[in-house]
């Protein structure tokens, strides 16, 4: 009866690779890690930061890496923009900079300084609703609500702009503000209605 080889070439050639590859590793995996965060993610830098949100000026300091979306929600507890997407695809997070609609979530907080930034919490005057607010209502421009404040923005916008000449131009210059629930007749209509 024949003995049968219990190890392969095949089986020391992998085991004496693995054996190589740990013994190029760090003594510790904590160290390992750090090494490899090291190199991949710059150390964090802050940065002071003077900013107007909605005509008030706040004093901060920031990650540069911070972007707007994430400086409203998380620093100024100002939760009406949404975080929807996150890549600048679905118009959630519009927000004003200087009077141009912006997507807050591409927009790095340190391009900042000196403009003037306008949310959806900024546009009501006290109690009274700013026209587009009141017309979505009205008009029923919102299912779920989760998408509204950005198209809200977005319609404040497309009428400061003078795109609201017909309906196909209101869709045009809307399209990057997306509704899962599909409310856009009533977005429409609540665009029409503040342009007359």
């Amino acid at each position: 009866m024949k003995t049968e080889h219990l190890y392969s070439r095949r089986f020391f050639l992998k085991t004496a690779a693995a054996f190589t590859a740990l013994a190029a590793l760090p003594s510790t995996v904590k160290a390992f890690y750090q090494e490899v965060k090291n190199f991949i993610v710059p150390a964090k830098q802050t940065l002071p930061l003077v900013v107007t949100i909605n005509k008030k000026e706040y004093q901060l300091s920031a990650d540069t890496r911070t972007t707007l979306l994430d400086l409203l929600r998380e620093n100024l507890q100002l939760t009406g923009t949404k975080k929807g997407c996150d890549h600048g695809q679905c118009g959630a997070c519009t927000v004003h900079v200087d009077g141009e609609r912006v997507l807050s979530c591409l927009t790095l907080a340190a391009m900042l300084p000196g403009k003037k930034v306008t949310t959806i919490e900024g546009l009501a005057v006290g109690d009274k609703l700013h026209p587009m607010q009141q017309a979505f209502i009205e008009c029923d421009g919102f299912q779920c609500g989760y998408c509204t404040p950005g198209q809200i923005m977005s319609a404040v916008a497309c009428v400061k702009e003078g795109h609201t000449r017909s309906v196909a131009e209101i869709k045009e210059f809307m399209s990057g503000n997306l509704c899962r629930c599909g409310a856009y007749n009533g977005i429409v209509e609540s665009i029409q209605k503040v342009a007359r």
